[in-house]
């Protein structure tokens, strides 16, 4: 069976895939790799390269799908199925970089609870109701593994995503008898569907899931939905 390998997103850790792992650690061995030992695309991918199986199958929502792009670019050989999940192949847009440096002196000043407090309802519908359990929990995971990950993790993965490369040549050249996945949540305010139509243009092969009633994490919020995907990405 080839290997999985899982890129969590943005201040996020193993946990961001627990469903995931859960459903399908006994049947594929999975890999979750860390996002914040370089502040660069180009060496965290390199990373994920240097201490991967020599093929398998790659999967990251957020950043995760961004790093992921970036592995495909490096070393597309070694990639057997790709699944890109609420993300964005553009260069990080010029109003967007210029709201990094606040971000960055906050949390180097004040630490990560302000700029996660106002992040984190970005990752629900405008209009979801944050405050049932289920939307509670996923909160509290995610200050969770915010605060494990640290505000050295945030600076470094904030200047990474600041200066990437745009990787819609990338995706362009992926091989046909890759099996693709792009999927995202219906409501996801930070990387919207327009994204991942636009990814599906560049992929014309790949299969464009679109899980309804979710925002930017549908591994946590519709696990369901979410793993029925990936089940058929992987295993047909």
């Amino acid at each position: 069976m080839i290997p999985l390998v899982l890129i969590p997103g943005m201040m996020c850790d193993a946990r961001l895939y627990t469903p995931q792992i859960s459903a399908f650690s006994h049947k594929v061995p999975i890999h979750i790799v860390p996002i914040s030992t370089h502040n660069n695309m180009q060496d965290l991918a390199k990373d994920i390269l240097d201490n991967a199986p020599p093929i398998f199958a790659l999967a990251g929502l957020s950043m995760g799908g961004i790093i992921a792009m970036e592995v495909l670019r490096q070393a597309p050989h070694r990639i057997a199925k790709l699944a890109l999940l609420d993300t964005n192949p553009k260069a990080e847009a010029e109003e967007v970089k210029q709201s990094r440096e606040p971000l960055m002196a906050s949390v180097q000043q004040h630490g990560l609870a302000e700029v996660m407090a106002n992040t984190i309802p970005k990752y629900f519908s405008p209009d979801e109701i944050l405050s049932t359990k289920k939307n509670l929990d996923i909160i509290e995971l995610c200050n969770t593994m915010a605060q494990s990950s640290g505000t050295e993790a945030y600076i470094n993965q904030s200047l990474a995503l600041r200066d990437r490369y745009d990787q819609q040549e990338t995706l362009k050249k992926v091989d046909a008898n890759v099996p693709t996945l792009i999927l995202c949540g219906e409501n996801d305010q930070l990387c919207p569907v327009e994204r991942h139509t636009l990814m599906k243009s560049l992929i014309p092969h790949a299969d464009l899931q679109i899980i309804k009633g979710a925002g930017h994490l549908p591994t946590l919020q519709s696990p369901e939905q979410t793993n029925f995907a990936l089940e058929n990405w992987l295993f047909t």
